[in-house]
C-alpha cells in the first residue's frame, strides 16, 4: 500500500475528497464504521490497514492529504500532482515484508473453523471373510 500517488492534478484533488471521508469514518473507529471503510474500498487487506495503521497514525481532525504540484506530463502536457499523507505514517511490519508469515494470532474477531472428524471407512464384507 503506498503512501503516496504521482497522478493528473484533476484526479489527485478527487481522489483527496474521497479519501478524507473515508479516513474521518475510520478515525470514528468500531466494527460499523470498520465494515462501511471496507464496503467503499472493496478490499478487506486495504480496509483494515487504513482502519489499524493509517487513522491511528494521523493526528489531525481534518486535512489529511496534500497535493504538490510536479509539473507536466511528457506528450499531452497534462498537470502532473503527487498526493500524500500531511503526517508521516509508519509502515507496520506485516505490511513491509509479505513474505514472512507468522503464525496466526488468537484474534476473537476469526472465527475457527472445528477440524473435521476422521471419517470411519467400514469394508461392505465382514472382518471373518477372506479371500
Amino acid at each position: 500500500m503506498n503512501h503516496s500517488i504521482t497522478t493528473t492534478l484533476i484526479k489527485a484533488k478527487e481522489t483527496r475528497r474521497y479519501t478524507e471521508k473515508l479516513i474521518t469514518i475510520a478515525k470514528k473507529g468500531g466494527l460499523a464504521n470498520r465494515r462501511l471503510v471496507i464496503a467503499r474500498l472493496d478490499s478487506i487487506e486495504v480496509g483494515n490497514h487504513l482502519m489499524d495503521v493509517v487513522a491511528p497514525a494521523v493526528q489531525r481532525n481534518s486535512g489529511y492529504l496534500r497535493i504538490e504540484r510536479t509539473g507536466y506530463r511528457k506528450g499531452d502536457n497534462a498537470e502532473m500532482a503527487t498526493i500524500s499523507f500531511v503526517d508521516k505514517i509508519a509502515k507496520s511490519n506485516a505490511q513491509d515484508n509479505p513474505s514472512s508469515k507468522s503464525e496466526p494470532t488468537s484474534d476473537p474477531k476469526q472465527k475457527l473453523k472445528p477440524e473435521p472428524k476422521e471419517k470411519k471407512v467400514s469394508s461392505p464384507r465382514s472382518e471373518g471373510e477372506k479371500q
